[in-house]
């Protein structure tokens, strides 16, 4: 697969806390991508067209055997762009936004930039998983105050992949309370369960789903990401935010080839990724039993992220973080760094090389018994 750019010696430790994976990206691009860059001109781009949104479309039918709207499309410069756009739109100031937690500590910083507030539903952690607390999410959703469901799909950092009977129930409990749902779709190509995403489920127009090609094909910094507005009011006033006020509407052209590419080009090379990363996942579940068998690993429904729970072994986290780097030039997560309901894990990055998840773990392990001895 090759090495893991998030690997790299960042001063003395190596870090395997980045939000992306470090593969290669596929191959299959590269020579649409340089024949761009052969051109003599690079000016403006467009992303309303065919080639886009017939490579979006095509995607969504082989990989979740569903029938899109491609009038829908909307082009973003990032899923966090197009988030804050549409929570502005669905809410006012001082309003809340629903998310389940633990989250990725994006979810906070943009909701509380944008002046709304904050309302948490935790999961419930079970020795399957994780579960929705259904009473708790439907009194918070049923709150005149709370106007937006901020649904992480597959979730991040559990790795929870939503079942459709679920999906459906939210979409219910929402149209019942008011609520406009946006959800954040960006893990949805890194999964080892079947993946639905949310186009409704009869729910009124006040939805949308928002993603992008860069995490799953690991190209990001061509920037670029896309969303489903169906609605026609919410999706022309996303359009004139985009162009007349912000002035992002034209992309990277670099991002639109790069995306088509994945989408047309890079499944097979996808396969291949999840396959290696469930296979890492497996291996940190066993080798963590093995080392210490109060902490109960299960292998996430998706994502390369491994959310391990330490708190069985009553570890002072800050002492690890330290240990860590100081004992083994090594920098993991601390799932703090995910709020309140992240104290006790860590955050292990396994989208790189087996031997460097088996050093990774070395060093964990080896950082918990310095501490558990000491």
């Amino acid at each position: 697969m090759g090495l893991c750019a998030g690997q790299i010696r960042q001063g003395r430790a190596v870090a395997f806390h980045h939000f992306r994976h470090g593969f290669r990206r596929a191959s299959t691009g590269n020579g649409r991508l340089k024949a761009r860059l052969e051109h003599p001109v690079l000016g403006y781009s467009r992303w309303n067209h065919e080639d886009f949104k017939g490579a979006i479309e095509s995607w969504y039918q082989r990989r979740f055997d569903v029938q899109i709207d491609k009038n829908a499309i909307v082009y973003g410069p990032s899923v966090i762009y197009i988030i804050a756009k549409l929570i502005e739109k669905w809410s006012k100031p001082g309003e809340g936004v629903l998310f389940q937690t633990p989250a990725y500590d994006a979810f906070d910083k943009l909701v509380e930039g944008a002046g709304r507030r904050c309302v948490r539903n935790p999961l419930i952690k079970t020795d399957a998983g994780w579960n929705v607390d259904w009473a708790l999410l439907e009194s918070q959703l049923a709150d005149e105050q709370t106007k937006v469901f901020l649904l992480c799909s597959p979730h991040n950092p559990t790795g929870r992949v939503w079942r459709k009977e679920e999906l459906a129930r939210i979409a219910a409990l929402c149209d019942k309370h008011g609520v406009a749902l946006i959800s954040d779709e960006i893990h949805m190509d890194v999964a080892f369960k079947p993946h639905t995403p949310w186009l409704g489920f009869g729910m009124q127009n006040r939805w949308a789903l928002v993603t992008s090609a860069s995490k799953s094909f690991n190209i990001p910094a061509l920037n670029g990401a896309y969303a489903f507005i169906p609605d026609d009011n919410a999706r022309n006033d996303y359009l004139f935010k985009l162009k007349e006020v912000d002035g992002l509407s034209s992309p990277s052209i670099l991002g639109v080839i790069g995306m088509m590419a994945a989408y047309n080009e890079g499944e097979a090379w996808l396969n291949s990724l999840n396959g290696y990363v469930h296979e890492s996942h497996e291996l940190v579940r066993n080798t963590l039993k093995s080392a210490f068998p109060a902490v109960n690993y299960q292998v996430p429904d998706a994502t390369y992220l491994a959310w391990i729970d330490l708190s069985p072994l009553n570890l002072d986290m800050q002492k690890l973080q330290s240990d860590l780097i100081e004992h083994f030039n090594v920098a993991i997560m601390d799932g703090g760094v995910y709020g309140e309901a992240g104290k006790g894990y860590v955050r292990l990055n396994l989208g790189c090389p087996r031997s460097k998840v088996q050093a990774g773990l070395e060093a964990l392990i080896g950082a918990v018994k310095l501490q558990l001895a000491g």
